[in-house]
């Protein structure tokens, strides 16, 4: 027997033996239609191969399909725990000077945002001396401020999160130290009825990081957790 009649019949053999590894080759069942199609010539349409072709272009279809789906969920997963995790952090304080500390600080960094603010609307003219002591996350703002800087006076029209780039009148909102705030997260806080409004703003350098196109459950979940925490505080 020569050399190429051997090498024939052991892959006749390995193929009959395991038949599932040509079966399983799109390469290989892509070369032996090939075959086929060129033994029967150029007149003849193959439906098989026609069909295998658009089986083949609907199976790469629900691969990247199935690959997409599977990212968003463990992303969706992966965010849902970070806020999980800033929320217990959040909990954790005691007073209300620790409460702001720890959310401009630790909580910030489970986050991920580059700043954090939280914008209080009250009646008085001028600050009280003792909120100086409190950091730079607090800040006081006239009534309406909010609502103004929302883009929506009519509060059915109000959205509980915002997502959207910073316009160049949010200066007087963040401080030089958090560098050039390009996205943010704007949450408007309920605190019961007699109560003025507040607003929690997270910013971040990344002019990706918050977009009008993202999902806002997690965050509306986030702010309704922190205005029952203030509740406490401005009873």
């Amino acid at each position: 027997m020569s050399d190429t009649a051997e090498s024939a019949e052991l892959l006749r053999e390995k193929i009959m033996s395991e038949p599932e590894v040509v079966l399983e080759d799109p390469d290989v069942m892509r070369a032996l239609i090939s075959a086929d199609e060129g033994r029967m010539g150029n007149n003849v349409v193959d439906l098989r191969s026609v069909a295998m072709g658009r089986l083949e272009t609907r199976l790469g279809q629900l691969e990247d399909t199935h690959q997409t789906v599977i990212s968003a969920a463990y992303e969706n997963l992966a965010g849902t725990n970070q806020v999980h995790r800033a929320v217990l952090k959040m909990l954790d304080p005691l007073n209300f000077e620790d409460f702001l500390l720890n959310l401009g600080g630790e909580v910030s960094e489970i986050l991920r945002v580059d700043s954090v603010r939280l914008v209080l609307e009250t009646h008085q003219e001028e600050t009280d001396a003792s909120l100086d002591r409190l950091g730079t996350v607090l800040a006081a703002a006239a009534p309406g401020v909010i609502a103004g800087y929302l883009g929506a006076t009519d509060e059915e029209t109000q959205r509980k999160v915002t997502l959207r780039s910073v316009s160049d009148g949010a200066d007087w909102l963040y401080l030089e130290g958090d560098g050039h705030i390009q996205s943010e997260a704007a949450m408007l806080l309920d605190f019961g009825p007699g109560k003025l409004p507040g607003m929690l703003l997270m910013g971040a350098q990344d002019p990706d990081q918050f977009q009008p196109s993202q999902g806002t459950d997690l965050l509306t979940f986030f702010a309704g957790v922190l205005e029952r925490s203030m509740r406490r505080w401005l009873a």
